[in-house]
């Protein structure tokens, strides 16, 4: 169940802004964990971050390869990665 609310919160001591108890269980938020805060107009909005993958996923696409050439970029990336070269034997 998705929580609903429009609650009034105070800006305490060095701006800080703390978060309702019913909020933090209904998210089930953990002390220490990172959200991302962006400011949208008048508005502030917090969020958990996406996963690599799922932000891969969302993510607008830059580049355009054939599986060839991921195929041999990937390999390249690896073997700079790993300090390989065709000096010590790499393909």
């Amino acid at each position: 169940m998705w929580l609903v609310a429009r609650i009034v919160v105070r800006v305490g001591r060095n701006y800080a802004v703390y978060l309702p108890k019913r909020v933090v269980e209904e998210l089930k938020l953990k002390e220490g964990e990172k959200l991302i805060l962006t400011v949208e107009g008048q508005s502030i909005v917090l969020r958990r971050p996406l996963d690599f993958f799922e932000e891969t996923r969302r993510s607008p696409k830059r580049l355009r390869l054939t599986p060839e050439e991921f195929e041999k970029t990937s390999v390249e990336a690896q073997e700079e990665h790993m300090g390989l070269s065709d000096a010590q034997g790499a393909t």
